[in-house]
Order: structure tokens, then C-alpha cells, then sequence
């Protein structure tokens, strides 16, 4: 139930949801007052949330800076989050990928270099309509076709959410206590929550940002006043992120 609400209300933090309510409500109401207000509400809200420079200061503010290369420890294994592939496009003769491959492309790198010595990936189907098939999986033949070996990786299936993702990791982890110092890998935007998740779990890691939504800050007058589309989008996922996080401390996720 907790994993369909958090799917729904993620319609309710979308920032052009904001805007359309003032605009229908500046549609329909008889009061011209209100009415101009609304207009005034809804084109101040657009200007706003597609302007690039406020949305990139915002994400600069969430996101965990990357760790660079020359300061990262060797580990006995990196727990690597999915959400990068989609299983809804034919031909199924191969693996789709999302935004988010860096998930999977900074630990392939790490484990070339002998960062890491295994892989684990956890994750199953984050869809409601759609779990045939398992996102561990497409990232494990990502992995084997780019030279790992099938025993440096451990596969956890279950998982829908982040808070499986850590609950579903630790029976893995239980069944090797070999594995002592770990790395957790996932979105820049996502290592908070996940993060908290693994240590309400009992999992001590350490963290590794990868699929960065910011870029580094410019004042340049095409990034300071003119609006883009794609703002929205990115707004619409730091209130979710964000939204994410207050309820999994509610729920006590984390």
C-alpha cells in the first residue's frame, strides 16, 4: 500500500500541477479579483520554476558533491542502486537505459581500477504495471558483457523501493561477512535517503555519488534569465526526492 501511495502522490509535488490549478481557477471563477490574482500567481510561478539558474542553485544545495578518484578507498564490495533501465520498449533483445547509467559506469570503472573487489546490485521492478523482468539483472549482463566476471556479482531481486533496496541487502551481506568495508553507489539526488535507509539497517557505507542533475555554476545572461522547459522537470524531481526522504522518516525508513 505504502509502495502504490508514494507512487500516487508523486502527482501532487509537480510544479506545472501548481500552475495549471491557478490557471483553471483564474478560468472559472466569477470573481475578476480572484481571477487576476490567480493569472498573476500562475505566470509568476512559471517564470520562476523554469528560470535555470534558480533550479540549478537548488540542486547544488541536495545533491552530494562527487567524490573524486584520487580520494577513494578500496573496498570489499560496492552496492550499486537500480533505476536506470526500462522494460516497456521492444524489441526485448537488449538493455534500455534511462538517465542514471553512471549507477552502473562509475562502478564498472571502480572495479576496473581495483577500487572494488565485488559488486552488488539490488533491485528488482520499481513499476506498477510492469515486473517481468528484473533491473539487477539487465545491469548484471551490462556488467559481464563489459568484462566482470559472473562471480564478482551478487544480484538482490526483490527490492521495489529504497527501503527494500537496504532490507533486502543486509540477508545478502548477512550470508558474507566477508564483506566488511563497502561503497554504496547510486544518484547524487538519491544518496540521502539510500544512505540513511542502509545505516537504519545496521549497514555501515560509505557513499559514492554518480548522475549528476547540476552543473557547475555559470552567470552567463542565457542561464540567468532565459526560461527553460526542462526546469520543470527537474523541479518536479527535487519536490519528489525531497517529499521522498519526509516520508521514509515518517515511516521510520530512515
Amino acid at each position: 500500500m505504502f509502495f502504490i501511495f508514494s507512487k500516487i502522490l508523486f502527482y501532487f509535488v509537480m510544479p506545472l500541477t501548481w500552475i495549471l490549478v491557478f490557471l483553471f481557477y483564474a478560468i472559472f471563477t466569477k470573481v475578476e479579483k480572484r481571477r487576476k490574482r490567480s493569472l498573476v500567481i500562475a505566470t509568476g510561478l512559471l517564470i520562476f520554476f523554469t528560470n535555470p539558474f534558480v533550479v540549478n542553485e537548488a540542486w547544488l544545495i541536495w545533491e552530494v558533491p562527487p567524490t573524486p578518484f584520487s580520494k577513494v578507498q578500496h573496498y570489499d564490495a560496492a552496492i550499486i542502486l537500480t533505476g536506470i533501465s526500462s522494460n516497456d520498449k521492444s524489441p526485448k533483445d537488449r538493455i534500455y537505459t534511462n538517465k542514471g547509467a553512471d549507477r552502473v559506469l562509475h562502478p564498472l570503472r571502480l572495479y576496473k581500477e581495483g577500487y572494488v573487489k565485488k559488486i552488488i546490485i539490488s533491485g528488482g521492478s520499481g513499476s506498477l504495471t510492469n515486473t517481468k523482468s528484473s533491473e539487477s539483472a539487465d545491469l548484471k549482463t551490462i556488467l559481464v558483457c563489459s568484462g566482470v566476471p559472473d562471480n564478482d556479482i551478487l544480484l538482490e531481486e526483490k527490492s521495489r523501493n529504497t527501503h527494500e533496496n537496504a532490507l533486502f541487502t543486509k540477508t545478502i551481506l548477512q550470508q558474507h561477512p566477508e564483506y566488511k568495508k563497502l561503497l554504496l553507489v547510486t544518484s547524487a539526488f538519491h544518496i540521502r535517503r539510500a544512505s540513511a535507509c542502509f545505516k537504519n539497517e545496521g549497514i555501515k557505507a560509505d557513499t559514492f555519488s554518480v548522475d549528476f542533475y547540476t552543473s557547475d555554476r555559470t552567470y552567463f545572461p542565457v542561464d540567468l534569465i532565459v526560461p527553460q522547459e526542462y526546469s520543470l522537470s527537474l523541479w518536479q524531481k527535487l519536490f519528489h526526492e525531497i517529499l521522498g526522504y519526509i516520508i521514509y522518516d515518517i515511516a521510520g525508513y530512515c
